[in-house]
């Protein structure tokens, strides 16, 4: 009790200093579950979170010791809302909602997802089949998520050489190839019974559900009977048909007999990174895995469980069954979780209660699981995944959840034959921290206890809202086949992590060192920072110049700039390079900047003499400058420096000349692409400022109002009214912006015919 009334005064003690607008809010958080949302100085949300107790975890935020990440966030928090919510799973719906609302700094967040593919049987009267990263209720059939499009793309090849539907996305006129070739009934010119589109739909929808093999056997038999009527490149045919099905079909290497869908997660941090590993286990098989790396900001094993919510709001068809790891597993090791405790929490071996419990940790309430398989058409059991929280309002209330959970448990499942394939005790199982807890003397060991009882139940919490949610099984499992299928994802996203890890290690060590070689190369006393220069027009006209920097041999884009020319006229490379150089280290000098240790300027010696006499003669600086001469296909050939400029024999398999290399490209770009970028506008300035009319300011408003050149020629006459220009000026406008796309595209041609 002493040691709890001094831990109560200490976090009292830390509020004090915790700004009064905030330390008000905090004391009238309520206890209750709900989402909250952090504010940085400028209103910006910042951070989202969710909680069972608000005022606790909210709380927490501002009293004890955090990691550096967490005391960077923290940091920035000048303001907090909240929202309750009366469960912990609308809590985790609301979490991802606004994490997709807002995009908060530092959440989780799946940047690099575009949606995964899916294959689909249209629904038209003639159907077909197509790969689409979209689901819509249209009336299609969709299969998927493949974990890449080239699976998707190739098991489309395939269903096309075996099932002649249509090709064409809209029906033509006569027949094409793929009718002569058989691989089309031709609906453009012969009548197709809707009884055969039926009966091929069906079939592949067989296929797709793992009935291959089925389609094997009947070709294997057709193949027969065409050899034994001597037909024998008919044969060949239903030959390479079977050697592609086992080719598409059959690459799987680890096997399940169960012929389960499911997702395998793992899950591991470092430094403030995590990487989350997904094992695709498709009718049973292991198809495929995906590794995704991102830097976390809160407790471990909550971030894994909003990155888990998060993917499968993005990917409406599921599996029939998730697996998970504890969140014992978050520090690494596979084999039991030990290092990882401090990190993700400690957790027993054996249930708090001292049960092995044999119950799964989710069920498939409702009976959806059946139609939650890997295909699903429209309205039968699939759906896009902004409903699914409809599903979570709706869904099944707890007694049915339990009495789910204890089915699956007790059901004949393969996969947890024999004795040591019991799983993690669910939410409803015995916790000894929760009732009465230790019977030790030791308040270290109760507080202990406690921790871990507190762990497994928000655990047990989160794995359910997300079960309640998704309405599949979830489950965590502790040993068996599936265990050993978990720590296989976990002992993946560890060694990827770590592969990131030594990546960049080899990479800055591999950078440093090519940057002292090329200081000993040019004689200088160290290398550290690097100004490369390059120019950019046609024919002289929309004249820019770009400057990048390289510190250590990498990049650093902050330090970017941009030039537009302004006293040369026409293509004048030296006089546009002096002019750049006298514009950069004028400011440089004015504003006491860091001088680079080299100057890098794209050409050779008429580029470096006009820099060096800038710099020396005008600004009285001496920085080193070199020039990178490229060759007839306009790439880096040599290295010259010196005044005058001489060539240094630099090797070309050398990574100081990699390094020049990657500087000159980088250059290059940045100049090419705001070039473009210039280019671009001034066009778009001509071409409206030509209409007797349009001045400035109202090509700025048509630009501002349509965003674009196509979409004021899209436009029609009262789309103009909102900006006060009247039917005939509108009218002109669009005459003569139409006319020049038209002689624009007529050009086009021509020179493609040519």
């Amino acid at each position: 009790m002493a040691r709890k009334e001094s831990a109560g005064r200490y976090a009292a003690g830390e509020l004090k200093r915790v700004p009064e607008p905030i330390r008000s809010k905090l004391a009238l958080l309520p206890d209750k579950p709900g989402c909250y949302l952090m504010k940085n100085a400028e209103g910006k949300v910042i951070y989202v979170g969710k909680a069972k107790v608000l005022k606790n975890r909210v709380r927490s935020y501002f009293t004890g010791s955090h990691n550096i990440k967490t005391q960077r966030l923290v940091s920035e928090i000048r303001d907090f809302e909240y929202i309750v919510t009366s469960n912990n799973m609308e809590a985790l719906i609301l979490e991802c909602n606004l994490i997709k609302q807002y995009h908060p700094r530092y959440n989780v967040l799946l940047k690099d997802d575009k949606t995964f593919p899916y294959i689909k049987i249209t629904g038209d009267k003639h159907p077909r089949l197509e790969v689409t990263r979209r689901v819509v209720k249209d009336g299609g059939k969709y299969f998927g998520p493949y974990p890449n499009a080239y699976d998707a793309r190739e098991t489309k090849r395939l269903l096309d050489r075996l099932y002649p539907l249509r090709k064409c996305a809209t029906i033509p006129d006569k027949v094409c190839l793929y009718y002569h070739i058989g691989q089309c009934l031709a609906p453009c010119e012969h009548p197709v019974d809707p009884g055969v589109y039926e009966e091929m739909v069906q079939q592949i929808t067989r296929f797709l559900n793992g009935g291959y093999q089925e389609v094997k056997a009947q070709l294997q038999e057709k193949m027969m009977a065409a050899a034994e009527r001597l037909e024998f490149e008919r044969a060949k045919e239903y030959r390479d048909q079977i050697q592609s099905i086992e080719t598409v079909m059959e690459r799987q290497k680890i096997q399940i007999p169960d012929a389960v869908d499911r997702d395998i997660f793992g899950f591991a941090v470092d430094k403030g990174w995590m990487c989350v590993q997904i094992l695709y286990m498709r009718q049973g098989k292991m198809i495929e895995r995906r590794a995704t790396t991102f830097p976390f900001y809160g407790e471990p094993y909550e971030d894994f469980m909003t990155f888990v919510a998060q993917y499968y709001s993005e990917n409406p068809a599921l599996p029939k069954e998730i697996l998970l790891p504890m969140a014992e597993d978050a520090g690494g090791s596979a084999e039991g979780g030990q290092d990882g405790a401090a990190a993700g929490g400690a957790r027993d071996a054996v249930d708090a209660g001292g049960q092995e419990g044999d119950e799964a940790a989710g069920g498939e309430p409702g009976g959806l699981g059946a139609s939650r398989g890997r295909s699903f058409a429209d309205g039968e059991g699939g759906t896009a995944s902004g409903e699914r929280g409809e599903w979570a309002v709706d869904g099944p209330d707890d007694a049915a959840i339990g009495t789910a959970r204890a089915e699956a448990a007790g059901a004949d499942d393969p996969m947890f034959a024999g004795a040591d394939d019991s799983m993690l005790a669910g939410a409803d199982g015995p916790d000894a921290g929760a009732e009465g807890g230790p019977s030790s003397d030791d308040a270290r060991d109760s507080d202990e206890e406690a921790a871990r009882a507190g762990a497994s139940q928000a655990e047990d919490d989160m794995r359910e809202s997300l079960q309640r949610w998704l309405k599949i099984k979830v489950f965590v499992p502790r040993r068996g086949k599936k265990r050993d299928i978990v720590k296989m994802a976990l002992q993946n996203a560890r060694m990827t992590l770590e592969e990131k890890f030594r990546l960049i290690e080899r990479d800055e060590a591999r950078s440093v060192k090519a940057c002292e070689g090329l200081a000993r190369w040019l004689g200088l006393p160290r290398l550290r920072r690097i100004e490369a220069f390059d120019n950019s027009n046609i024919q002289g006209a929309d004249a820019v110049s770009a400057m990048v920097v390289f510190t250590d041999g990498k990049p650093d884009k902050s330090e970017y700039r941009k030039y537009k020319v302004k006293t040369v006229e026409g293509a004048d490379d030296y006089a546009t390079m002096r002019e750049v150089i006298r514009r950069r280290y004028e400011r440089v000098l004015k504003e006491g900047l860091e001088l680079p240790d080299l100057i890098v300027v794209d050409g050779g010696r008429g580029q470096i003499s006009a820099a060096i006499d800038v710099l020396e003669n005008e600004l009285g600086l001496h920085v080193p400058v070199c020039g990178l001469v490229k060759d007839a296909k306009h790439r880096t050939a040599q290295l010259m420096t010196g005044d005058p400029p001489e060539i240094v024999p630099l090797p070309r398999d050398s990574q100081e000349f990699y390094l020049l290399q990657r500087i000159q490209d980088e250059v290059h770009r940045f100049a090419i692409s705001f070039h473009r970028s210039v280019r671009a506008k001034s066009m778009i300035a001509s071409q409206l400022d030509a209409i007797p009319g349009v001045g400035e300011k109202r090509r700025k408003a048509l630009l501002r109002h349509f965003g674009s050149l196509k979409k004021i020629r899209e436009a029609k006459i009262e789309d103009f009214r909102p900006l006060g220009i009247g039917e005939k000026l509108a009218a002109q406008i669009l005459e003569a912006l139409r006319e020049d796309g038209a002689s624009r595209e007529e050009r086009q041609s021509d020179e493609a015919s040519r």
